[in-house]
């Protein structure tokens, strides 16, 4: 049975994209723009159901009833680095979402998360929370991130990815299964040093060009 918590983008701009995305050849600079373009149209969809409420407003013309967002505002929240890659693209459609970050790296030997940085908006718990990390690979960075966030009493959590793999999807699921998850493709597996195949390498480093 289908997870209804888990929705694979289908659109076929996002699917374009990602398509340059993989590829070796793509520099710097178009790498960040296309990572900042996904994430955009992924929250398109993340916030597809987000409560509206009807207001009057008054166009040249005339007065009339008009509808808006209501209930919670957003927070957003990138792993670093990587998930600041998405955060830009995601302000544009939301430029007032109040951002946090939680700063960890994988353990190459271990693969297991380490916390270097945190700091939560204050009223992250009046907010709906969308969590930023452009590949979930094994899981493991992304469970240790939605736990800190839910021990800031943070209850509603969206994560947000660009490529996942099954191992790191069921990882989400199975701990957490009230979180959302959203991303651009599904890939096959991990390989032995828990990377995404085929992936796109390393986002962090092609984000921000490093090795």
């Amino acid at each position: 049975m289908e997870n209804t918590k888990v929705h694979i983008m289908q659109h076929p701009l996002i699917k374009h994209k990602i398509s340059f995305l993989r590829d070796k050849n793509t520099g710097t600079k178009i790498f960040n723009e296309l990572v900042s373009e996904i994430a955009m149209l992924i929250c398109f969809e993340a916030t597809r159901n987000l409560s509206l409420e009807s207001v009057e407003i008054e166009t040249p013309l005339a007065v009339t009833k008009a509808e808006v967002i209501s209930g919670k505002k957003m927070a957003i929240i990138p792993i670093l680095r990587a998930g600041l890659g998405m955060v830009d693209g995601i302000r544009m459609l939301v430029p007032n979402a109040k951002v946090g970050h939680i700063g960890l790296y994988r353990d190459e030997k271990t693969l297991q998360p380490v916390k270097y940085y945190c700091k939560m908006p204050q009223d992250i718990d009046q907010r709906d929370v969308f969590l930023l990390d452009p590949m979930l690979a094994t899981g493991g960075s992304a469970a240790a991130a939605i736990q800190y966030i839910k021990d800031s009493s943070a209850k509603s959590i969206k994560l947000m990815c660009i490529i996942a793999a099954p191992e790191g999807i069921k990882k989400i699921t199975d701990k957490y299964p009230d979180v959302e998850i959203f991303c651009g493709a599904v890939d096959s597996c991990l390989n032995e040093f828990g990377y995404i195949v085929p992936g796109l390498g390393d986002a962090g480093d092609r984000i921000f060009g490093t090795n």
